[in-house]
Formats: C-alpha cells, structure tokens, sequence
C-alpha cells in the first residue's frame, strides 16, 4: 500500500448505516485516525471497534477512540495478531489503494464469524466530474478524491460487485448503494433548500448511479459454512 498523509475526517455516514446493528465486534481496516469507530462507539458505546493502518501516526490519533490499533501492512503482513470472531469488517476507500484487492478481501475471511458481514466502500471512477474532465482532456492526479495518486484500482457502479464481490465465492451481496450529487451549479446553494437538494440529489443516484454516484458502498454477509 502506498504511504499517504494521515487520513482523517468526520466518519463515513454512508458506510456507518450499513454497519448492520447486531454487530458487537467491529474491524475497520484502513482506520485512518478511528474517525469510523469513534463515531459508531458514539452511537453505541457497548460495541468494540478495532482497527488497521499502515501507518504509526494514524495509530497513534486513533487509539483514544478505538479497542485496539494494529500497524500492519494489509497484503503481506501476518493476521494473527487480529484475533478472530468478528462480526463486521470494514474496507471503507481502503481496497483502491491496493494492488490485489480480492486476495485481500480473501485474507481476511477467516476473521469474520460464520455469518459475518463486510462493508466496503469505494470511490466511483467514471463520477459525472471525472468524466467531465475527461472530456475536456484532462487526466490529473491529485492528493485526494477519485483521482488520489495513490490509488492503483479504479471502480465504477456498473463494476465494483463484479470486481470485488462475484470473485469471492464466500461472500453474498446483500446490498449496493451509491452516494453522489447531481450538477445542479448554482441553483445548488442559492434557490435550493437543503431537504429539496438532498431529494434531487437521491433521485439522480438512484436513477443513474454509474453517472452520479461518487462513492459506491457493498454489504455482504458470509456464506454459511
């Protein structure tokens, strides 16, 4: 995996309404500084969040918010010093940046439970802006967004199930959503309530997902053994 800046935001909202609410054990692979656990110990406090990061920084500003933190590198590093039985496992805008992404979804397997979930999020490639750029001759990468220069796979909402999904054999799609926005330029922040922006914005998603949805989120349970 590529060495990025620490990696810290408010959570992912999208990925945090998808963590199924049975779940007691949590993994959050790619942890970032624990802005994920954090907020899902916000919610419920009852719950043990662990995670991964490549990087002794981003353990270091998670640690106060999470059960545990492991420095390890995802794709060659022993797992053992996970533990097993969790319920959930977390990939949120983790597997783009990785060379063989199904091998490591397949790494990790054996730490669920037999009816174990995992959540993953990716970013959407062929987003209405990226494609926007495209056609204008644009190809740039940058230091975040869907261009990140260290992502190494790209996905789109037409792909990402057959990409990540179909090819482990143990896992079953239970759901496949996307967050995005559509072009509404200025009539966005100035003629728009925020309820009608967001109504508008869920709509063009739901109708055209490979056009406007900027990040796509999975859910897959394992298969009973």
């Amino acid at each position: 995996m590529t060495i990025a800046p620490p990696y810290q935001n408010y959570g992912n909202e999208l990925v945090l309404s998808l963590v199924p609410t049975v779940a007691k054990r949590i993994l959050d692979v790619g942890c970032g500084a624990g802005d994920n656990g954090r907020r899902l110990r916000e919610i419920r406090r009852e719950i043990d969040v662990f995670g991964i990061t490549h990087s002794v920084e981003e353990a270091a500003m998670a640690a106060p918010f999470l059960s545990g933190v492991e420095v390890l590198d995802v794709e060659f590093d022993s797992l053992l010093p996970l533990g097993t039985g969790f319920d959930v496992i977390i990939f949120s805008h983790v597997l783009e940046h990785l060379r063989d992404p199904v091998a490591v979804l397949r790494r990790f397997l054996p730490l669920l439970t037999e009816q174990g979930f995992v959540v993953i999020a990716v970013p959407n490639t062929l987003e209405w802006r990226t494609r926007f750029a495209f056609l204008r001759g644009r190809f740039q990468y940058g230091d975040h967004g869907i261009l990140d220069r260290t992502h190494l796979r790209f996905f789109t909402y037409a792909t990402a199930v057959a990409e990540l999904i179909e090819p482990v054999r143990e896992l079953e799609l239970l759901q496949y959503r996307g967050r995005g926005s559509a072009p509404l330029g200025p009539f966005r922040n100035r003629f728009l309530a925020r309820p009608l922006r967001a109504l508008i914005d869920d709509l063009a998603v739901r109708k055209f997902p490979n056009l406007f949805a900027r990040e796509i989120a999975l859910v897959a349970k394992r298969r009973g053994q």
